[in-house]
């Protein structure tokens, strides 16, 4: 008798990216100043952990979303291309609104978009932090919305977004 495959269970989500960086004053410039996360704690110069709002208006932020160290990499240089490695980090946001707006931050703060697309399911902008780490900054359509072929999976696409038009709704 074969035991049946794991799954994760309902509710299990990814609860926070730690990036290396080469200046935690530089990233934090970053992830704090453009794109608004919130200083939760910090280790001298050598580690800052940052967070958002919790849904539900409580005004409490996560302990943190987003870690970043120098524990290994001060002075460092980005990851070369065509390697092993993170992809990118993702940033959920709850609105195309609030998307919007934080594209919006970062075009101002002179920061180069690297892409757009429109999934069908979701709509994401890609940029590099200050350290060449990717990050995608995203809003999941409502799942009734998301595209489904007869057998009724998941259609996804990669259409282009138009991010002007995204970026006249911030």
């Amino acid at each position: 008798m074969s035991e049946a495959a794991y799954a994760a269970p309902a509710g299990t989500a990814i609860g926070h990216v730690h990036l290396r960086v080469a200046d935690l004053g530089r990233a934090l410039a970053f992830y704090q100043g453009v794109l608004g996360f919130h200083l939760q704690a910090r280790i001298g110069n050598s580690a800052a952990f940052l967070g958002a709002p919790m849904p539900g208006g409580s005004g409490l932020i996560y302990h943190h979303h987003i870690g970043l160290n120098t524990w290994e990499s001060p002075g460092g240089t980005p990851a070369p291309p065509c390697h092993t490695g993170l992809y990118h980090a993702a940033i959920l946001y709850p609105s195309r609104a609030d998307l919007a707006r934080a594209v919006r931050r970062v075009v101002e703060a002179g920061h180069p978009l690297t892409g757009s697309t429109d999934h069908g399911i979701s709509e994401a902008v890609y940029l590099d932090d200050p350290d060449g780490n990717g990050i995608e900054l995203y809003r999941d359509r409502a799942p009734g919305d998301w595209p489904r072929d007869a057998g009724e999976r998941l259609v996804m696409d990669l259409k282009a977004l138009d991010v002007a038009a995204l970026m006249k709704e911030a």
